[in-house]
């Protein structure tokens, strides 16, 4: 049996449509199952059991000697949340009750972490472990991710193998859900949708004109594809990058939308509200080097080619993956 955690959210549900893919049928999602907006998500793929997130540690304790394989993936993800008790108790120590398990149970691990440990990218965007303690993340959901990274880099009890995976600004299908914390993508095609524009926030740094802010974003396809990787793979353990590589400007993925439509441009822009300003990151882009020193050759999709796959197989016909 494979575990997927936060399996009815976004890159966790599709990642479960890309096991069964390649026939992996004993999948055992867990999540928080009560909160209904997610239901599609999981609707038509092929699962073996439904553990709620209170159960699973029970679950696993009566059932490890089954599992080959744990994907980690849920987390509360939202940036604008300042609770830090929240994060403490979803991303930090019920991580850390994972990792421990999977030492006990010699169970290996892949579990994500995020780009937003590297805060205002002062320090760079290369996933060298030495310098992940140095991080200064913007907000408190960074800070769990990077508190978790350091605290699992100390451990002197390991999984046999084990990944985490610095998720940069993931887009594609089963993001629906997200709200406000949607992919841009996901945005600017139910407004233009709706009323044949788009606003993107205004820059409020001299260094970037309005539109040019910078983000490495990564198709979920690839994101799965990286994840099945290293589920064979079972080497190297350690934290990595998952971006494109290529950072791309905000104006290039309203315009790629706008082509995908068959719509003619229409933008406009607004001040970024205050609540995020002092905080807004206008620059990411990851290096790639170390997960293809690994072996990890197959190319990534391009802004252009991933917004046109997900607009039109998904956005436009209402399909999950």
């Amino acid at each position: 049996m494979i575990v997927v955690t936060g399996a009815a959210g976004f890159i966790p549900s599709c990642l479960v449509g890309r096991l069964n893919q390649d026939n992996f049928n004993d999948i055992v999602v867990v999540d928080n199952f009560s909160i209904a907006k997610k239901e599609n998500n999981l609707k038509g793929k092929k699962i073996k059991e439904f553990v709620d997130r209170e159960n699973f540690f029970d679950w696993l304790d009566a059932h490890y000697e089954e599992v080959e394989f744990i994907f980690h993936l849920g987390a509360r993800t939202d940036t604008t949340e300042f609770n830090k008790d929240v994060f403490d108790l979803l991303n930090l120590n019920y991580s850390k009750q994972v990792w421990n398990a999977c030492c006990e149970y010699q169970i290996p691990l892949v579990y994500a972490s995020s780009a937003a440990t590297y805060g205002s990218g002062t320090l760079g965007y290369d996933d060298n472990e030495a310098t992940i303690p140095l991080l200064k993340p913007l907000n408190p959901y960074g800070d769990s991710k990077n508190d978790f990274d350091i605290w699992a880099l100390e451990q002197t009890a390991k999984p046999f193998f084990w990944a985490g995976l610095k998720f940069f600004n993931v887009y594609g299908p089963n993001e629906y859900h997200k709200g406000k914390m949607a992919s841009v993508i996901y945005h600017t095609y139910n407004q233009i949708k709706e009323k044949g524009s788009m606003t993107l926030f205004r820059s409020h740094n001299p260094d970037y004109a309005d539109g040019e802010q910078m983000r490495d974003f990564v198709y979920v396809k690839d994101v799965v594809e990286v994840c099945m990787f290293l589920m064979h793979h079972r080497k190297n353990s350690g934290i990595y990058n998952l971006g494109s590589g290529k950072a791309r400007t905000f104006m290039a993925l309203a315009l790629n939308t706008f082509d995908a439509m068959g719509v003619a441009p229409d933008i406009d822009f607004m001040d970024t509200p205050l609540s995020i300003r002092d905080n807004y990151q206008y620059f990411t882009e990851a290096n790639m080097s170390k997960l293809r020193s690994i072996g990890y050759q197959r190319p990534f999709y391009t802004l252009e080619e991933g917004v046109n796959d997900y607009v039109k197989n998904y956005l436009i016909p209402g399909k999950y993956y």
